[in-house]
């Protein structure tokens, strides 16, 4: 039997047969390419929930089954054996790096790890409490205007360079905004510090005292940016994938990407946790908390619990979860009622029949705002931490969308439902 499906046209008789395409995993997709060709007709997927708009080859998830795999490797062996530079050099690339590899992929990143001096100066226009999240738009847009003219898109080394500067000035762009929002001097990158330690170096190293964060919390950082790199086709990569099939500058694509990133249905959870665990303000105010989220009547949610995607659990949500015990019995968490609130509503979420039938276990944005927290990162900084994460992935798959055979500009159709042609009225003669 043919891979195909027949679509037929009861109003007309007529058929098209379009191809079943078959992945190495994931439901088959079909072809509608011919549809409009054939049919004159197009489909009708609002939200683009059961449309699959590219072919990638770089990360798989089954939201029923809980997997996540990157290069076909999972997340779970990817979190305890890796790093994020490793698993950057993955994304790009398409395989691990031997040690060779990987002391060269350090030396491009340590060479690219500073931004031009004038683009500092673009922080001074944004008001001291400005939003993070508005000045990384800015800034990372601003790239575009110091590599444009000599960079070709259409060159594959002009692309990988790209790709480079995007992951060694991120943590750069991503530090500076929280240094403008608290009013205390940027710090330089340094070249002798790993990755997560140099980033938290930039956040809150100062002039009178060294930074030197402890190991936990660098295993803390360095798994949430894991676990943020790629997760498929969502709405800010798929942003970035629309604007780059525009043939915009890559830089502009990825301040699309944070843009999208920025709304609160997309990468605001783990921020909207924290707001979640103050309103609550005690533990003992849980149980109250608690009967509002199970009346049908009440439109309080709790916020970490469940996933969009993931209908059984979140494989992310289980491996941060004990690095994040970990990183709490290492600091002081007297005097800070988040945190209890926090591991009581866990204990309890775990445990309850409400919960567990409805599959509403903790997720990875429950976990990361808490760990963002511990780590002395504010809420208005927890959106710039998943962009700082997601960045790599963004850019892989732009890099893989610029080199697929396919590739061609984005251009969703509508089902127009507007008025009919109508003759244009003089002002004068309007009713």
């Amino acid at each position: 039997m043919a891979d195909t499906v027949t679509i037929t046209d009861n109003r007309t008789g007529k058929k098209v047969e379009c191809p079943i395409l078959t992945g190495v995993y994931g439901a088959p997709v079909i072809d509608t390419k011919t549809l409009y060709k054939e049919l004159e007709v197009f489909t009708f997927d609002p939200g683009f929930t059961t449309t699959a708009a590219c072919k990638s080859a770089i990360t798989y998830l089954d939201g029923e089954k809980g997997i996540l795999l990157h290069r076909g490797y999972s997340i779970e062996e990817l979190a305890k054996n890796s790093s994020y530079l490793e698993v950057c050099y993955l994304l790009l690339y398409g395989e691990l790096p031997t040690e060779d590899q990987f002391g060269t992929f350090r030396g491009h990143l340590n060479k690219r790890n500073m931004v031009h001096e004038h683009l500092e100066r673009f922080y001074t226009g944004y008001l001291y409490d400005a939003h993070p999240m508005s000045m990384l738009i800015g800034v990372t847009g601003a790239l575009s205007s110091y590599y444009h003219e000599a960079m070709d898109i259409h060159d594959p080394l002009d692309r990988e360079l790209t790709a480079i500067r995007v992951i060694a000035k991120m943590p750069i762009l991503a530090a500076h905004c929280y240094k403008h929002s608290v009013g205390h001097p940027f710090v330089y990158s340094r070249d002798d510090l790993g990755y997560v330690e140099n980033f938290l170096n930039m956040m809150f190293s100062v002039p009178m005292r060294e930074y030197t964060p402890n190991s936990t919390a660098v295993k803390a950082l360095n798994l949430m940016l894991i676990l943020h790199a790629d997760h498929e086709q969502n709405a800010s990569t798929s942003t970035v994938r629309l604007a780059g099939s525009a043939e915009a500058n890559p830089f502009a694509c990825i301040a699309a990407g944070i843009v999208t990133l920025w709304g609160s249905a997309h990468g605001g959870a783990n921020e909207a946790v924290l707001k979640m665990l103050a309103e609550i303000g005690t533990a003992d105010n849980i149980p109250k908390f608690i009967a509002r989220a199970k009346d049908k009547n009440d439109n309080f949610k709790l916020m970490g619990f469940g996933h969009r995607v993931y209908k059984n659990h979140d494989p992310r949500a289980t491996i941060i979860r004990q690095v994040c015990h970990d990183l709490l019995e290492e600091i002081d968490t007297v005097d800070q009622p988040t945190f209890e609130i926090a591991m009581a509503l866990e204990e309890i979420a775990l445990k309850d029949e409400y919960f567990i039938g409805r599959k509403l276990y903790p997720n990875v944005d429950f976990y990361s705002g808490i760990i963002l927290k511990a780590l002395g990162i504010p809420t208005s900084m927890y959106t710039v931490m998943f962009a700082l994460a997601r960045s790599v992935g963004w850019i892989a798959q732009w890099l893989e969308m610029m080199e697929d055979s396919d590739f061609k500009i984005g251009r969703p159709r509508q089902l127009y439902v507007g008025k009919e042609r109508r003759d244009y009225v003089s002002i004068d003669k309007r009713k």
